[in-house]
């Protein structure tokens, strides 16, 4: 098992900046992708950011590419999402996930970003 923990989360003024961190514990060593997802009111879970476990590679969604930054840091088993030029689209409750091969096991509790115009 995987547990993750994210922190950061609150509310900030349109084009102000975030940054969310998920602490992972457990057998880590199992978990070869992790990852940020973000649900708004009324809407499906969407994909934000994906990184491996190396750290080299990332992926992001067109609608964050440029704004925010995934990272993680594996001595610490902590992944860090940082979010600048927020909007208040980016509104929703963000979570941790980590997994393998493409599929995401464990979930975070997740932290709600609140976006203000």
């Amino acid at each position: 098992q995987v547990q993750l923990v994210e922190s950061g989360g609150g509310l900030v003024q349109a084009g102000g900046s975030l940054r969310l961190s998920c602490a992972a514990s457990g057998r880590t060593w199992s978990t070869s992708r992790m990852g940020w997802f973000r649900q708004a009111p009324g809407k499906d879970r969407e994909f934000v950011a994906a990184i491996t476990r190396s750290g080299g590679s990332t992926t992001y969604a067109d609608s964050v590419k440029g704004r925010f930054t995934i990272s993680r840091d594996n001595a610490k088993n902590t992944m860090v999402l940082q979010m600048n030029s927020l909007k208040p689209e980016d509104t929703a409750v963000y979570y941790c996930a980590a997994g393998a091969n493409n599929m995401y096991n464990y979930w975070g509790q997740g932290t709600q970003v609140t976006v203000s115009s």
